[in-house]
């Protein structure tokens, strides 16, 4: 969890460099807090890994980041940042245990030694950067991901299945949203794994809703979660595959208009799916989670101030840490915007401390 909250504490401050006449130093104490804040980046435009997907190798000497060069390593505690990738690279994630990075530069997925800094190609083909991914399996021989199939090589329609009917949102009138836009449009997506050492593509399942922020469990190297994106208030959002494409399953179940769970993301120890929730949206909020062998849930109340964009747990299971909202969040007004640790407590509640303010950062 210190590993956790070091880069959310010395990344987001990076950001606070493009706006400031001068550099913040390199420690410091927040002042509203009495926590001591380390900046990890000299490189302005420096930037962490998605809220879910792992930097870290498994003993924690080093972190991956994105720069506006490409991708870097830093060291800890010495916080020396070595470049490892030139150029745009997306779909990142850090194997723990192999000690690799795997990203996509334009339509070929790559692995890199953090420690040699040698790259690898995996696979080259043209659907791969148009959906979500990469999730790792927990035995690091597989990533998952989604696509959009259209005119994808080697990928058919599935056997005996009819055209979808007509979408009457195909069309979503001015106003809406990209998000509803994107939703409404149905194009045809695909789930998959890829083979790190053969870059072997499997596609497990298809369908025309929008397959998104694929992650595969830290512990079971079989299970896959991804989502339904659109309107949270509109999708069935939360769901896991096996990697043969087996029992699909939805892991929440929507109980009254308006409500919304999403931003998921599994425990260390692989056993739970822990997501922002809110019964209805904009007015009860929950960190919730679902037990991933039997299905019971958990729900620990959020105070309105307390509520994060994202949410995340220490490898122990013992603490959460949230990103805060701001004026324009869903939890607005009176969302506060902090970096937060949160404690359960033996009532079933979360005991929310403040680490540092980020009203004034980027």
């Amino acid at each position: 969890m210190a590993r956790c909250i070091l880069c959310c504490l010395g990344l987001a401050v990076s950001g606070w460099t493009l706006l400031a006449s001068q550099d913040p130093p390199r420690e410091w104490v927040e002042p509203a807090t009495g926590h001591h804040v380390i900046r990890l980046s000299d490189e302005p435009g420096t930037a962490s890994l998605y809220f879910h997907q792992n930097p870290y190798t498994a003993t924690g000497d080093l972190m991956v980041v994105s720069t506006r060069e490409g991708l870097a390593t830093i060291a800890l505690p010495s916080r020396k940042m070595t470049p490892l990738v030139a150029g745009r690279a997306s779909h990142l994630v850090v194997g723990r245990k192999t000690r690799q990075a795997f990203y996509i530069q334009n339509d070929t997925v790559y692995a890199a030694s953090l420690d040699t800094r040698e790259t690898r190609k995996i696979l080259s083909h043209p659907r791969l950067r148009t959906g979500s991914g990469f999730g790792l399996s927990a035995d690091e021989t597989l990533l998952s991901g989604s696509f959009v199939i259209e005119d994808a090589p080697g990928v058919s329609p599935p056997a005996n299945t009819a055209p979808p009917a007509p979408n009457p949102l195909a069309t979503p009138p001015p106003q809406a949203s990209s998000l509803e836009a994107r939703w409404a449009a149905r194009r045809p997506m695909a789930l998959y794994t890829l083979n790190v050492k053969t870059g072997e593509l499997k596609v497990i399942y298809q369908s025309t809703d929008w397959l998104n922020h694929v992650q595969m469990s830290p512990t079971d190297p079989t299970l896959i979660m991804y989502c339904h994106e659109g309107p949270w208030h509109k999708v069935d959002r939360i769901w896991t595959i096996r990697t043969d494409g087996s029992n699909r399953r939805l892991t929440h179940t929507r109980t009254m208009d308006m409500e919304i769970a999403g931003h998921e993301f599994f425990g260390a120890d692989g056993k739970t799916i822990w997501y922002d929730l809110q019964t209805p949206k904009s007015r009860v909020f929950w960190l919730a989670g679902v037990d991933v062998a039997s299905g019971k849930t958990t729900r620990y109340p959020v105070e309105r101030e307390h509520w994060s964009v994202h949410f995340n747990v220490s490898s122990d299971g013992r603490h959460f840490a949230g990103d805060g909202g701001g004026p324009r969040s869903v939890a607005a007004p009176g969302n506060g915007q902090w970096i937060y640790l949160f404690t359960p407590t033996a009532d079933g509640k979360l005991a929310a401390e403040r680490l540092v303010d980020v009203a004034k950062h980027h």
